[in-house]
């Protein structure tokens, strides 16, 4: 796993808690996976199901670090969504594996990543677990975006507390393996986080966006969209809507000059472009180019 900074502290806290046994039955990690929000979920299940915690988390010697590292844990259960959503299912199989006894004699840790994607009636059928989970039993659900649960889930999970990183932090952290020429941290908001940026540095991927910015600029000056917005994939499609939606949030803070008016207006668009992306895992059929089109338009009658 990935060196983190930022995790350390967190992690640090919860071994303190699992040292003085005051363990809560619930956690939500509201990290982003892009912060390191996975790997910060089950670095707290590995610490749980470790014999010799430390105070920065698991041992990583014990019976139960290596059968996690073997990823054979019986006693630990990872959900993950089918799909855009985690279904009924999925939950009500989980939740009969955690009635059932522990094998290494310890906790069953249940971990659900990206819970935001529970369906309704799955969020329902994990309600009951919430309120009783059952005696050495461990809920972690980890969300990318937590304002978008269900207030009767999060509300029955203790938060955990976590301090992103300034710009600064994350910039020393992307300099340790790689010599940046340029700050490339105007990405973040498009890429989710650091992590996810440093794997487009790594690829093709950060050269694309840097494309995609110059192409909605000409597009949005010109009034038409280039060729390149014409000529996208269907893959960048995504990564085209959250760059748009930066350079309008961009010209809300580079522009003050704004009248108010105008600037509840670009920052409306935005919200509708912010919005579109959301919803683009269930809009069949779409037509990019007249939406992107759309989005031109809209832009150019209010400017």
């Amino acid at each position: 796993m990935q060196d983190i900074p930022w995790l350390k502290p967190v992690i640090a806290d919860f071994s303190e808690q699992l040292k003085q046994q005051h363990v809560g039955h619930a956690y939500l990690l509201g990290v982003h996976q892009g912060y390191g929000g996975e790997q910060l979920t089950l670095d707290f299940a590995k610490a749980a199901l470790c014999h010799s915690v430390t105070d920065q988390g698991a041992c990583g010697f014990c019976k139960g670090c290596q059968l996690i590292e073997a990823n054979n844990h019986p006693d630990l259960y990872h959900l993950v969504a089918d799909g855009n959503q985690i279904k009924v299912d999925q939950v009500r199989a989980l939740c009969q594996k955690l009635t059932s006894t522990s094998q290494q004699g310890g906790r069953r840790v249940a971990v659900l990543s990206q819970c935001e994607k529970l369906n309704l009636a799955a969020a329902n059928a994990l309600l009951k677990t919430l309120e009783e989970p059952g005696k050495d039993t461990l809920l972690l659900l980890q969300s990318d975006t937590p304002s978008r649960l269900m207030a009767t889930i999060s509300s029955r999970c203790q938060r955990v507390h976590f301090h992103s990183p300034n710009i600064d932090e994350v910039k020393a952290w992307l300099s340790q393996d790689r010599e940046l020429s340029s700050d490339v941290t105007w990405c973040l908001p498009v890429m989710g986080g650091p992590l996810e940026l440093a794997s487009a540095l790594q690829d093709q991927r950060y050269e694309q966006l840097l494309q995609l910015r110059k192409d909605w600029a000409q597009s949005l000056s010109s009034g038409h969209l280039c060729a390149n917005l014409i000529n996208i994939n269907e893959k960048q499609v995504s990564d085209a809507i959250k760059v748009l939606y930066l350079i309008l949030r961009q010209k809300l803070v580079k522009q003050t000059q704004l009248d108010a008016l105008l600037r509840v207006q670009v920052s409306e668009l935005a919200a509708k472009v912010m919005d579109t992306y959301h919803r683009l895992s269930v809009m069949p059929n779409v037509n990019y180019l007249a939406l992107f089109q759309g989005f031109i338009l809209e832009y150019r009658k209010l400017t």
